[in-house]
């Protein structure tokens, strides 16, 4: 993950407007959204539902009039009477959801997730993105959020959230979903709108150049954050925005992806290298490659070392021209229970380069970079 600064500091200075920028980890759509809004032509890949349909909705924003059209008729059909057939799933929830909203605001909440088609209509993946983002929150603060209190980024795990709401006393505020979200709405379409479209794909990154075929060897940027090193589990840590997309009612792990954490060096490595593979398709000659990585219990030779073989694997002729940016340990504050993790794990950014073969001699050392020279004896793309 990265803030929008860093996105735009490097689109500014290594593409110009018209080119393609690609993010085969897409995450909350950073890359590709600030590509867009500098006027770049932007795609993007993730295995992770949520992150497809955030980063999807960031890719495609819906003129308002049509969303607004589709939460009247939503919020029409509901109070006429089509929220009966909704209601008594209820019941068969786990006991989390009755503590962790409102009885109306989870009955409103259940009727969206289920007449919400997100994968196939623009509207209403715009509309779920934004029901996924008040999903859960700081309990004061009504306006935002439908939950009790919760972290904002990641959905605590069921069992914990009942003991700290219990042992706190607290209980889910009335939440009307519809009134929030024309108010979200409104608030997030007042700021600055891609003029442009991008591409979003839900699918694994390995297999990045057959997702895309129309941007065969046109990309000339790739800025992405794979999934840190034994960091976090990203199926668990979304375990309740995953419900709401129709998934299970609680945690799962490696039903949706495999790769989600990584506990093995060999592994992940190669994970990397197949990445790196699978979207080697889609760059142009000169392509550079902007990777910022993190791991817990790895040090920064050890992973420098370890990335820099998975591009090598990849794009044989690779060299190392400049160290790796590394920032400080991450603190991070628990928003459930106020707890500080200190320490946890190392952040640090790699860029890459990949020249014209013809020129592999020619070309010149840049900042930070790594000269990544094209090969017939690449990696070869992995079937999945």
């Amino acid at each position: 993950m990265f803030p929008e600064s860093f996105v735009r500091e490097y689109l500014s200075t290594y593409t110009s407007e018209g080119d393609h920028v690609f993010d085969p980890f897409s995450g909350r759509g950073t890359t590709l959204l600030e590509s867009l809004l500098l006027k770049r032509h932007a795609a993007a890949v993730d295995i992770n539902p949520v992150a497809f349909c955030v980063s999807g909705a960031k890719a495609q924003v819906p003129r308002l009039s049509l969303v607004l059209r589709r939460i009247n008729v939503l919020e029409h059909a509901f109070h006429s009477g089509d929220e009966r057939g909704v209601k008594s799933k209820q019941k068969y929830l786990p006991p989390f959801f009755r503590q962790a909203f409102y009885h109306t605001t989870l009955t409103e909440l259940l009727y969206l997730r289920s007449r919400l088609n997100w994968k196939g209509s623009t509207v209403d993946r715009f509309v779920a993105a934004l029901v996924l983002g008040s999903l859960h929150g700081e309990r004061d603060k009504p306006r935002q959020y439908f939950s009790n209190q919760m972290p904002r980024t990641i959905s605590t795990k069921p069992n914990y959230s009942l003991k700290y709401w219990r042992k706190h006393h607290l209980q889910p505020h009335k939440r009307d979903v519809f009134g929030i979200y024309v108010t979200k709405l409104f608030t997030r379409l007042s700021r600055e709108v891609p003029s442009t479209k991008g591409l979003v794909r839900m699918g694994d990154a390995r297999c990045a150049g057959s997702y895309f075929p129309e941007l065969s060897r046109k990309v000339s940027l790739v800025i992405t954050s794979p999934p840190y090193f034994n960091v976090t589990n990203y199926e668990e840590d979304q375990w309740l925005r995953l419900w709401f997309l129709g998934y299970q009612p609680h945690p799962t792990y490696r039903s949706i992806s495999k790769d989600d954490r990584h506990v093995r060096r060999e592994k992940y490595w190669k994970f990397l290298q197949e990445v790196w593979a699978g979207m080697s398709p889609l760059l142009k000659s000169g392509a550079i490659i902007i990777c910022r990585l993190g791991a817990k219990g790895i040090d920064q030779k050890e992973l420098s070392k370890g990335l820099r073989s998975s591009v090598e694997q990849a794009f044989p002729g690779t060299r190392l021209l400049k160290k790796p940016l590394v920032s400080k340990f991450v603190t991070r504050k628990h928003a459930l229970s106020g707890q500080v993790l200190r320490g946890v794990y190392m952040r640090w950014t790699l860029f890459s380069r990949l020249p014209s073969p013809r020129n592999r001699r020619q070309s010149k050392v840049m900042c930070c970079a790594f000269a990544i020279y094209r090969s017939s004896k690449a990696y070869s793309t992995p079937s999945r």
